[in-house]
């Protein structure tokens, strides 16, 4: 059976294979205002950072591996571990997560682009050269910057004397234009999704995804200004004589730290948001279920960044934060649990008595899906102030992290590329290869994350090259983990650029899925829709019939309704 949309009637000639040429891979080296082409180029270009920050994190678990310092000196250890985080984080998920939305959200709104496409195409073009501008740290005389991707003062301000271009100089001015970019792009968003909706789509007709970059793009636009701002400072102390941050000058490197997590907490849910949407997409399509709870997950979506705003000092708790200060983060922090809870319930309940179907997305959205209840366990345990002053700066931390932004964060990012890669190539990917990419990620991440978790409880400190010799079998198997991580992203490669050269052209709608980016061509033409669709349905209407096109259907305008309480 083919289905087409939950919004518009197609005739069977669009369910086949289209005649619609596929894209010319030159287009994407070029300056072009298409959002879809800057979002191939977004998630093209974080993938090829993605590569470089795993292959830092393989040369730290090789290091780790045995007890002793054997790989790498203690300098480059820590220049590894810094930019790792900081490629993985600000090059990696988050730019992704904006290149995936450039490509979906105005099909996802029935727009024919972004509101502002020329600031939608700076906003990329800031990336590649703020990347490379990072990576090219390496080859400084003091290499790069090593004081972890949060970059505390007063260890960040202790370059040499009559240095000026140093490798945390090099850190501060690369993250401040990845914030202008993130913020350029934080408004486009926000004014796309607010003024370019299609006729009939309410906000209550909005896919979750679209609810879930709208509720990141708020906290990039609130929070952002807070890191960007700590840089600029953090960069006058350091090459200008400033003295904002200097303790033995007077400055107050604790106010640094506010700053950095004022957003830097939030990030980590404008990392998430997204893919708790893609796996609003992806579960319902593959259990042939309309999704659960559907206004109660878009309303919590607003929730979780209304409470992530108030959460960032349960990272100071061994700060000298004040008593009454710990009690009210304590609260705030297990408060988010809350709407994130009715997510994860949102999810199971989708997927109860559905018709599973076990495809590469399927797999990847409930793998991601599980191991973010772990996550998020383990993230409420570190909300209390008692457990947390326990475990600080443990590899317990570093294994919930790792839980978080990639266990289910990366897994979504991989669910979303294979879901939506015959809508974005025109082309579909080979199953077997997929499912063998889902495996090989599956049990490496765990083996990877998990033994963190006993290691940090016993009380190995994270950010170590040396160890004592009791803490070697769990780091072991570790290690074990993440070279099978690395091996498995091989698969996924050969995947991609073999489909994309010689996959079976795909249909309009090979998933049977519903939304408006399903009921236009594989790939879509330049301007999205032939003519600008009518929102008739919700969204998700799995099972109802006028939904899919499956009876006739007339938009005329006296259909569409724009009630705003549709169920």
């Amino acid at each position: 059976m083919t289905h087409s949309s939950n919004n518009t009637a197609i005739d069977d000639s669009d369910r086949r294979s289209p005649d619609y040429p596929l894209p010319d891979w030159r287009q994407y080296l070029r300056f072009s205002q298409d959002h879809k082409v800057i979002g191939v180029q977004y998630m093209v270009t974080t993938f090829l950072f993605f590569l470089i920050g795993g292959l830092l994190a393989m040369l730290i678990r090789g290091e780790l591996i045995t007890p002793e310092l054997n790989l790498v000196d203690r300098p480059l250890y820590n220049a590894l571990f810094t930019l790792h985080g900081t490629v993985m984080i600000f090059l990696w998920i988050i730019p992704f997560n904006a290149g995936l939305a450039n490509y979906l959200v105005p099909l996802m709104l029935g727009a024919k682009d972004m509101a502002f496409p020329l600031l939608n195409a700076i906003a990329f073009w800031i990336i590649p050269p703020a990347g490379i501008l990072l990576m090219s740290s390496f080859f400084l005389p003091n290499g790069p910057a090593q004081t972890g991707w949060w970059s505390y003062p007063p260890i960040s301000l202790q370059f040499p004397a009559g240095q000026p271009i140093n490798g945390q100089l090099f850190w501060i001015v690369s993250l401040i234009l990845l914030g202008i970019s993130s913020i350029m792009g934080a408004v486009n968003f926000l004014t796309t999704i607010v003024w370019f909706r299609a006729p009939g789509m309410t906000f209550f007709r909005m896919p979750i995804l679209v609810w879930s970059v709208l509720s990141a793009q708020l906290l990039q636009l609130i929070n952002l200004p807070s890191l960007t701002g700590a840089l600029i400072l953090l960069m006058f102390d350091l090459s200008f004589g400033t003295n904002i941050f200097k303790p033995r000058e007077g400055g107050d490197p604790i106010l640094y730290q506010h700053l950095f997590w004022f957003y830097s907490h939030p990030a980590v849910y404008i990392m998430a948001l997204p893919a708790f949407g893609i796996f609003a997409e992806v579960l319902p399509a593959f259990a042939r279920n309309p999704l659960f709870g559907y206004r109660s997950l878009a309303i919590a979506s607003l929730g979780i960044a209304l409470v992530s705003i108030f959460v960032w000092a349960h990272h100071m708790f061994a700060s000298a934060t004040p008593d009454w200060m710990r009690i009210m983060f304590v609260v705030t922090s297990m408060l988010v649990a809350v709407p994130t809870g009715v997510k994860a319930f949102g999810w199971t309940a989708t997927i109860w008595r559905g018709k599973l179907h076990l495809d590469t997305p399927m797999l990847f959205a409930m793998g991601g899906a599980a191991m973010f209840l772990f996550g998020g366990i383990t993230g409420v345990m570190l909300a209390s102030n008692s457990f947390d002053l326990h475990v600080n700066n443990t590899y317990f931390v570093v294994g919930h992290f790792h839980y978080i932004v990639f266990n289910t964060i990366t897994m979504a990012i991989f669910a979303a590329i294979y879901f939506w890669f015959p809508k974005i190539t025109g082309r579909m990917y080979t199953e077997g290869w997929g499912k063998l990419h889902f495996w090989l990620t599956f049990v490496g991440a765990n083996l990877t994350f998990f033994p963190m978790h006993p290691l940090g409880l016993q009380g190995m400190v994270r950010r170590v090259a040396s160890y004592p010799p009791e803490y070697q079998d769990w780091n072991v198997i570790a290690s074990l983990g993440g070279f099978l991580l690395g091996v498995s992203i091989l698969p996924f490669i050969a995947n991609m650029i073999g489909s994309v050269l010689d996959g079976p052209r795909a249909t309009n709608n090979p998933w049977e899925a519903t939304g408006l980016e399903w009921t236009t061509t594989s790939p879509p033409p330049r301007e999205n829709f032939a003519e600008i669709p009518q929102v008739i349905f919700p969204p998700y209407n799995y099972g109802n019939p006028r939904a899919y096109g499956e009876e006739p259907l007339t938009q005329t305008g006296e259909e569409v309704s724009n009630d705003e309480n549709d169920e």
